[in-house]
């Protein structure tokens, strides 16, 4: 029997109990590949599935974690061959697909994409799904016609895991970037990673007009619920923002006057069931447009025993940038 290091959810009668155990090897869904987990992060999602704040976990028992970065160990999949190095974000790791908490993971080969060259697994995972969810935002946003001359960009959710990325991404490709944020002390961090100005979230999260003084071209969102409301109601005219999170709410009490008055153009970004070509794309993009010398700033490294603090650190606003998750 072989057992490996694993971050278990199993689910009880007054809701879910999550512990760092010992799981059979025999215990692993089907899948035509089995990788050694080299590195994972902390997403929010994580954080949610860990608490049991939100749906996340659709079977029980479940190994958490939506990222993996690791060495293909045995594949019967013709893309892949012992040796290889890969990602792999969403396709439902660690909501229906046993996940990348853990030493050893069996997936579908049609989920991975190989590891850049020039990137290692740990940068891999210091990007994650935040980064490469970001880089998706900044690609939509490019289609929607959203170029640099036409700044500045608000990012919402600065200082956390997308919002960090997506300042450092756009600053890096020339845009002029306003960083909110509701913690005033991440100033000189968020600056550092190249914002023009930091406003504070409250300036978003008051009574939402049907339209605003035009402030930006556009932005990226991770918060969703009043504050999107209010950046789609302050966007300029024909622009366009990216809504990729709701660590505010689900909700959206917005009014049609942005879209029909304003021309302006919601664009919804989906990291988890992305087609492989555009997942392949934005990796190559966080490969040559990402300022890796900045994921440092905004970098932590822990072991398997501290995911679970990590989780529900994450849910209540207490992390900065990413949190890399080293396995074994």
């Amino acid at each position: 029997m072989t057992t490996f290091k694993a971050i278990v959810i199993n689910k009880t009668d007054g809701g879910q109990a999550v512990q760092l155990t010992g799981f059979d090897e025999r215990d692993l869904m089907d899948g035509d590949v089995t990788v050694r987990v080299d590195y994972s992060t902390v997403n929010y999602k994580d954080g949610l599935a860990i608490t049991g704040k939100a749906p996340v976990v659709r079977r029980f028992p479940m190994i958490a974690g939506v990222d993996l970065a690791g060495t293909v160990v045995s594949s019967t999949h013709p893309a892949w061959r012992p040796g290889d190095n890969v990602i792999l974000n969403g396709w439902g790791l660690g909501e229906t697909h046993l996940g990348a908490y853990a030493e050893t993971a069996r997936v579908k080969g049609d989920w991975l994409v190989r590891l850049p060259a020039g990137i290692s697994a740990r940068e891999a995972m210091a990007i994650g799904t935040a980064g490469y969810t970001a880089m998706l935002a900044i690609m939509a946003l490019e289609r929607a016609g959203i170029e640099p001359k036409r700044d500045p960009l608000v990012v919402t959710g600065a200082a956390g895991g997308v919002g960090s990325v997506a300042v450092a991404l756009l600053a890096k490709l020339g845009y002029s970037v306003i960083a909110s944020t509701g913690r005033p002390q991440e100033a000189d961090y968020l600056k550092g990673l190249g914002a023009s100005e930091i406003i504070a979230r409250n300036e978003l999260t008051g009574p939402v007009r049907p339209l605003g003084k035009e402030r930006w071209a556009g932005g990226i969102d991770a918060v969703g619920s009043t504050t999107l409301a209010n950046v789609l109601a302050m966007t300029r005219y024909g622009g366009a923002v990216a809504a990729c999170g709701l660590a505010g709410g689900m909700d959206l009490p917005a009014t049609v006057a942005p879209f029909i008055l304003r021309g302006v153009s919601l664009l919804g970004i989906d990291s988890v069931m992305c087609p492989l070509p555009l997942r392949e794309q934005a990796w190559q993009r966080l490969a040559r447009d990402l300022d890796r010398s900045k994921i440092a700033a905004m970098v932590s490294e822990i072991g398997l025993d501290d995911v679970i603090a990590a989780g529900r650190r994450i849910v209540e606003g207490q992390v900065r940038g990413r949190i890399v998750v080293k396995i074994g």
